[in-house]
This record gives C-alpha cells, sequence and structure tokens, in this order.
C-alpha cells in the first residue's frame, strides 16, 4: 500500500514536469515564431528600401525611409517589389492592385536642382505618370509620384465613402512634398486632374515652398450640371447610397471602373477651396498647363481663369478640340499605351472616350513642359 502511494505521486510530480515542460516549450517556439516573422517583416521592408535605392546619399535614404514608412501606416503593410529598376525606389504593398498601382521615386542617387513632386488622378493611380515621370527623370530631375489615400487598391470602399476622404487627400499631398524637399534644391509640384487641383490648392497655401506648377488636365472645374448637383442639400449622402459597394476590378489594372460619385463630391471641395484661395490672393507663382479643348469631364474654363489671375509667369499647352484628346488620354504616350489592355472604364463624361488612346500631342507637349522648367 505504502508502495503505491509513492508512486502515484512520483507520477504526479513527472506530470507536472512534463506540462512545465511543455509549457515552456510552447512558449520558446511562441516567441521563436513571432521573432522569425518579425525578421521576415522587416526583411522584406528592407528589400524594398536596398534593391531599389542602391547608391543612394544618406539624404536621399531618410527621404526614402520616410517614403516607405508613410505607405505603410496608410496601406497597412509593405513589402518588396518583385521587379526592382535601378534608380527607382518603389514601395509595393499587398493591399494594391499590383505593382503598377505603387507610389515611387524615381532619383539620381543624390539631389538634385530640382525635385518634381506628382500626383495623379481620381480613380487612377502612379502609373498614369509613368511616362512623364520617366522624361523628367532623364532631364536629370528627381521625381516623387505618389499615391492618393483610397486609390490603387483591391478593397476602397471604405475610402470611397469616407468623409474625410479630401482632407486625407490634402494631409497626403503636404506630408509627400515634405518628404520630397531634401532630393532638390527647387520643389516643383503638379498632377493630373485631381493631381492637379490638389497641387494648385497646396501651392495657393504654401507659394514660398513651391518653385512652380505642372497642371495636365487639371481638375479645376467639372461640368456646369455636375457642379450644380453638388450644391444639393443632401447630395453626398445620395450619392453615397447610389455608388453602393464601390468596385475596384476592372479591365483596366491601374485603374477603377468606375469613378465613384462620393468621391467626386469630395473633389468639388477641393476645386471650390482653390477659388475661394485664388480669389483671396491670387496666384503668384509660375504654373505650366497642358488641357484639351475636347475635355469633357473637366471643362479648360478652370485652368483658364487660374491662368488669367496669375501675376507670375505663365505657360498654355493648349490642344485643339480637333485632335480630339480626351480628359485621361492627355497623360498617355504610344509606349505606354502598349502596356495597357483594352478596356471600358466609365470614368470619362463622353462615351467616345471610353477605353485609353494616346495624346498625339504627347511628346510636343513633354518638350514645352521642360522649355518651361529650365526656366525656374
Amino acid at each position: 500500500m505504502v508502495y503505491t502511494i509513492i508512486n502515484s505521486s512520483s507520477l504526479r510530480q513527472t506530470f507536472l514536469f512534463v506540462g512545465h515542460l511543455y509549457t515552456i516549450g510552447y512558449l520558446f517556439f511562441d516567441s521563436l515564431l513571432k521573432t522569425t516573422m518579425n525578421v521576415y517583416r522587416i526583411f522584406f521592408w528592407l528589400s524594398c528600401v536596398c534593391f531599389s535605392s542602391h547608391g543612394a546619399e544618406p539624404e536621399l535614404q531618410l527621404s526614402f525611409d520616410q517614403f516607405a514608412q508613410l505607405y505603410e501606416q496608410e496601406l497597412g503593410t509593405i513589402q518588396g517589389c518583385q521587379q526592382p529598376q535601378g534608380q527607382q525606389f518603389k514601395v509595393c504593398s499587398s493591399t494594391l492592385r499590383n505593382e503598377g498601382n505603387a507610389p515611387f521615386i524615381l532619383h539620381h542617387g543624390q539631389p538634385k536642382d530640382k525635385v518634381v513632386v506628382l500626383f495623379h488622378g481620381l480613380s487612377d493611380s502612379p502609373f498614369y505618370l509613368t511616362s512623364i515621370a520617366q522624361s523628367l527623370h532623364s532631364q536629370g530631375y528627381n521625381v516623387v509620384v505618389a499615391l492618393l489615400p483610397g486609390h490603387g487598391k483591391k478593397q476602397a470602399d471604405a475610402d470611397m465613402q469616407d468623409p474625410l476622404l479630401s482632407d486625407r487627400w490634402r494631409a497626403h499631398v503636404e506630408a509627400v512634398t515634405n518628404i520630397a524637399a531634401p532630393l532638390g534644391t527647387k520643389t516643383i509640384i503638379g498632377g493630373f486632374s485631381t493631381g492637379g487641383a490638389l497641387a494648385t490648392e497646396y501651392s495657393l497655401l504654401h507659394p514660398n515652398k513651391v518653385s512652380g506648377v505642372l497642371l495636365f488636365s487639371g481638375a479645376l472645374a467639372l461640368t456646369s450640371s455636375v457642379e450644380s448637383l453638388t450644391q444639393v442639400w443632401g447630395i453626398k449622402l445620395l450619392m453615397k447610397w447610389l455608388d453602393g459597394t464601390y468596385q475596384t476590378q476592372g479591365d483596366n489594372p491601374y485603374k477603377y471602373p468606375v469613378v465613384a460619385r462620393y468621391a467626386a463630391g469630395e473633389l468639388m471641395e477641393v476645386i471650390k477651396s482653390v477659388r475661394h484661395l485664388s480669389e483671396q490672393s491670387p496666384p503668384s507663382f509660375p504654373i505650366w498647363a497642358a488641357h484639351s479643348e475636347a475635355d469633357l469631364t473637366t471643362p479648360i474654363r478652370g485652368v483658364e481663369k487660374l491662368l488669367a489671375i496669375n501675376t507670375g509667369s505663365s505657360v498654355w499647352f493648349r490642344i485643339g478640340k480637333k485632335f480630339d484628346v480626351c480628359h485621361a488620354d492627355l497623360v498617355i504616350s504610344e509606349s505606354q499605351l502598349a502596356h495597357m489592355p483594352e478596356d471600358n472604364s466609365v470614368t470619362d463624361v463622353s462615351v467616345l472616350c471610353r477605353g485609353s488612346k494616346a495624346n498625339p500631342l504627347f511628346e510636343s507637349m513633354l518638350e514645352s513642359m521642360h522649355a518651361f522648367i529650365h526656366t525656374l
């Protein structure tokens, strides 16, 4: 009987000992797994930095780090790009539709005389500014192409119905422009469509931080019917309801298939702000603008009015109506078009502008832009 009691006690101690070993082992392997995942995550973050910023001077590396951190906050996660390129720093993420939607910096490994900061349009992505950015980079400038909040994502329903969306755009423009400042002695800011409106607003608010403005189909006016509609009380709630669940997947991998009505209402807030600011204090900085008379999405009158009151130098690259250059096509080159699939995106007012075509005056437009920048 005594012998049995002694063995029961020993057996119980043995089980307790084994249990402690199991607990210690579990905690050890759990900690090891978490450490491994953190190392894995850091590795991919560094790969995003190292592969694409090779040879960059310390002051540029700091801007690259800040650029990556900004998009890690905005997108939630970032990772190394599958096709890193020399003199390009690109921030990729699993939350983006593909790498063509990723923000990027084209650099020369050191600060230059000028840095150009570009912002894309509503429903678009940095892909649409690729040809322009490459051309600017070939002229010896560092170029930053941002990704506006709510764009390029696999899921963007919450973003496109965010009542603070326009404020998020504004904060992002300011953050990216500040990050870009060390990359050049002079900062030139610009954008396509909505990006142009945001660049104009920023320049009116911070004229001393900008050496020049570039506008590509600048959205400084919408059609009269759309502008009138945005004045109706409660219209944003109706727009949100009409948008329903926002669809981000379509034929075009670099652009949402439709423009969110609610987001268009947010754009109108930016346009009204530009008008108010320019009335209070007319622009007094150099502005270069390219716009098509055939643009029915963002009528040319908006840019015309801005240039008319600008006390700084203004350069017009006005594309005649006979060339039939649609709103979104102004920034597309022949080489870029070759990488774009056919699509039926409903992102233009005119049904004749569905799909994409190259701007026949693209090279002439770039020559005009370069000549303007050389004077700054």
